[in-house]
């Protein structure tokens, strides 16, 4: 599919994956929360042709509701087989609720709407965090997620104000601002272009539905620098895509004017981890395409008429570029991006245009009322909903986003073009609503490929619409159910959305949120969607841990993981536009509490025999805190996972084996709300005796030689030590250069001593470089330690 060319490799050499994804418990659930009022169920992995007992039990343990699944047998997307559990009839709000069925435990969950209308503001966050060309400020997102202003022509970034073409054009540009795109540091004229959209279309919508919730995306809802200037943010934070797409544009005057740069990118690809402010590498503009330009022929027409009161300066501006790109790209309607320019940056091939131009000229035609682009519309074989008979939502396939627009916003179109085309969401919504009756863990998809969340996300977009256009229950239904997907209901029990449930994305594909690889950066913040299952499992790590897999389980949660973990504005964009709708939905309600509480602090661990004691100090919430929930990862590397929620502020773990944990703490309150994890411990629980274990990382790698570091030893018994490690290069390949180690080779066979002595719980790290035939993508195996 074209969607797995939206992103190119962006990481040199990922690192090793340490373990095959955990499917999780046998029950699978929406674990972050079911609204109530509508339909909930779980999926079962049970073998049994024969219904099984299940039972619902509340926070305190007792059975609330109780019954018999039904067998659905043989999944062919996922490779299960699998019962389901309808528990619809019962509709408390409250947390901590468990499903159990045949002797197994679902994770916690809620009834409650309350997370829906935190994740609305969560999703909107993640594009003030990408952004370019400006510090982001501790006073918006904390201090562990502030950073200095990234490509602004301080060292060592070469910048973004003076940028020149890849292929010479005889100027630069000054393309500061925008968004990052991804986990790397290029900007993209086609995704910039719809997560613009979706943005300014997700405020656009709560004008003209009736019943729609306006005020909620309204000024001082986001916590960025421009709330309280009058506008409302979300517009606020969509400009910034737009205003760069116009910086994108070709000036007057110059070959190809009108047209727009496809992406702004680094002339090679770095390594994770990098900071935005930290790049080395040189800035180019890749050639113009009929796609990009395209993008900014819609989005900036649509900001002309959202704009028209709240800026009539930008407005004009914006409209002005709008009608020079559309008549530029109809002039040029077939330049077509590069397959071959993905060095430093991704190549979003797109060959088939012919929907782009029927979005802006949807866009052109409900803002100017112009008769040329009225004429554009109703000769387009896509008109009054055709493109629905090929896809619905995506940045490679935008005719559902004019008809969108068509659909919503008063035009000059008859009543009847209107009313076909809302029949065609409702048609398409009738296709999706079929393809997840079909499946063990229901999802409005019928592909697994690159970015398969996102489609998930947008096909759910539709169903809303469909909703909003025929006010059927079936639809509104199909949103939540494919939220259900998302948050859990799926073949690893996994919450696609990080922040959200127990058993979240924590390790996305990202330069900067890269605690996987470097302790001192963070893990990503709440809100943000990973990419998902994809049958191509383009990324090394994903193909030596998934290959062979189902396509509902071609997932893992690891940072170089890339072709399955990476984060995007345009998922993220349809996250945001569905978590606002499906928080209207929800109904009001009380308000919601959406404050955390405090972050614990004073977290201190002993062990003693095979337990160990924790303390910390007491968090303070605006309601109250109700209890800690105790995370803890093995050895120096390992991922946390929650394994007790305590009532107060201390806990002891027992029944663990001699080794290194670390622990962390964070408080919850009454209505779900969690803090953030307090400052890391490390402990080690004494054992017989020496003992170490060994992990190692692949830094880099070329075509004829890689560099692997750190590989970590982490001593996990109760004495000092002087390790020894040792693995396999493969056939032809030789070590060049170590360090921090003294390396011996015989063969093929490694061994790498320790130059100092090494204390209980404490870990040591050493590096090496090695050449290997050309053309060989072995790495070395069989890594072992002694001590």
């Amino acid at each position: 599919m074209a969607a797995a060319l939206a992103l190119t490799a962006a990481t040199l050499a990922p690192a090793t994956a340490t373990a095959a994804p955990d499917a999780g418990p046998a029950v699978k659930v929406n674990q972050v929360a079911y609204v109530p009022g509508l339909p909930k169920q779980a999926t079962v992995v049970n073998g049994s042709g024969s219904p099984a007992a299940w039972s619902l039990r509340d926070a305190s343990g007792v059975t609330v509701a109780s019954g018999q699944t039904s067998v659905r047998g043989a999944d062919a997307l996922s490779g299960d087989s699998v019962h389901t559990v309808d528990f619809s009839s019962f509709d408390t709000p409250g947390t901590g609720y468990v499903l159990s069925v045949a002797g197994a435990t679902s994770n916690p969950f809620d009834i409650s709407a309350d997370p829906l209308k935190r994740l609305r503001y969560d999703a909107l966050a993640f594009f003030y965090h990408q952004r370019s060309g400006t510090p982001i400020q501790a006073e918006y997102v904390g201090s562990q997620y502030a950073r200095p202003a990234g490509h602004l022509d301080v060292a060592p970034n070469r910048g973004d104000s003076g940028v020149p073409c890849r292929v010479s054009c005889g100027y630069t540009s000054d393309v500061r601002g925008g968004w990052y795109d991804a986990g790397d540091h290029g900007k993209y004229g086609v995704d910039t272009g719809i997560a613009a959209w979706q943005l300014i279309n997700e405020y656009e919508r709560t004008r003209y539905v009736t019943g729609a919730d306006g005020a909620a995306l309204g000024d001082g809802k986001l916590a960025i620098p421009e709330r309280g200037n009058g506008v409302p943010d979300i517009l606020d934070e969509a400009r910034w895509g737009v205003e760069f797409l116009m910086k994108m544009q070709v000036p007057q005057g110059r070959t190809d004017a009108g047209m727009v740069r496809h992406k702004v990118s680094d002339e090679n690809w770095t390594a994770l981890p990098l900071r935005p402010d930290q790049d080395p590498q040189p800035r180019l503009l890749s050639a113009v395409t009929t796609a990009a330009t395209l993008n900014l022929a819609a989005v900036a027409a649509q900001a002309a008429r959202v704009w028209r009161d709240l800026d009539a300066d930008f407005a004009s501006r914006a409209l002005a570029a709008a009608e020079r790109a559309y008549a530029a790209a109809k002039a040029n309607p077939t330049r077509y991006a590069d397959p071959d320019d993905g060095n430093g940056g991704g190549t979003y091939v797109d060959n088939n245009v012919t929907d782009e131009f029927f979005w802006a000229a949807a866009e052109l035609f409900t803002t100017t009322g112009a008769s040329g682009y009225r004429a554009d519309v109703t000769g387009s074989s896509f008109f009054r909903g055709k493109g629905f008979d090929q896809g619905g939502f995506d940045w490679w396939w935008t005719a559902g986003l004019g008809d969108t627009t068509l659909a919503l916003v008063p035009n000059g179109l008859s009543a009847s073009d209107v009313s076909a085309t809302r029949a065609a969401f409702a048609s398409y919504g009738d296709r999706l609503l079929g393809q997840a009756s079909t499946q063990g863990y229901p999802a409005p998809a019928s592909g697994y490929y690159w970015g398969s969340n996102g489609v998930v996300a947008n096909a759910a977009n539709v169903l809303a619409l469909a909703h909003d256009f025929t006010g059927q229950a079936k639809y509104r239904a199909g949103v939540y159910q494919a939220l259900d997907y998302l948050f859990g209901r799926n073949p690893f029990n996994h919450s696609y959305v990080t922040g959200y449930g127990e058993r979240a994305t924590r390790n996305s594909h990202h330069r900067f949120w890269a605690d996987q690889l470097d302790s001192s950066l963070p893990n990503p913040p709440a809100g943000l969607l990973a990419g998902g299952p994809n049958t191509d499992l383009q990324d090394p790590v994903a193909q030596q841990q998934l290959a062979g897999c189902k396509p509902q389980k071609c997932y893992l949660d690891d940072i170089n993981a890339w072709s399955v973990n990476e984060v995007a504005l345009n998922w993220n964009a349809a996250l945001a536009w569905l978590s606002a709708w499906a928080a209207e939905k929800a109904g009001s309600g009380s308000p919601a509490d959406t404050t955390a509480p405090g972050t614990p602090a004073g977290l201190t661990a002993s062990a003693s025999g095979g337990s160990v004691s924790l303390s910390w100090g007491a968090s303070t919430d605006d309601v109250g805190v109700t209890g800690y929930d105790v995370l803890r990862a093995t050895g120096s590397s390992g991922t946390f996972t929650r394994v007790a929620t305590a009532s107060g502020t201390s806990y002891t773990d027992s029944g663990l084996a001699p080794g290194a944990y670390r622990y962390q703490v964070r408080a919850r309150d009454a209505a779900g709300n969690t803090s953030a994890a307090s400052s890391a411990v490390q402990v080690t629980v004494p054992g017989g005796g020496a003992g170490c274990t060994v992990v190692a990382t692949t830094q880099s790698q070329w075509g004829t030689g890689y560099v692997v570091q750190p590989v970590r030893v982490t001593n996990t018994g109760t004495s000092t030590i002087t390790w020894a490690v040792t693995f396999t290069l493969p056939a032809g390949d030789a070590v060049v250069g170590s360090w921090n180690a003294a390396v011996t080779t015989g063969g093929q066979a490694v061994t790498a001593r320790a130059t100092r002595s090494l204390a209980p719980g404490a870990t040591a790290e050493f590096g090496f470089q090695a050449s290997r035939p050309n053309g060989s993508t072995a790495l070395p195996s069989g890594y072992a330690c002694t001590g």
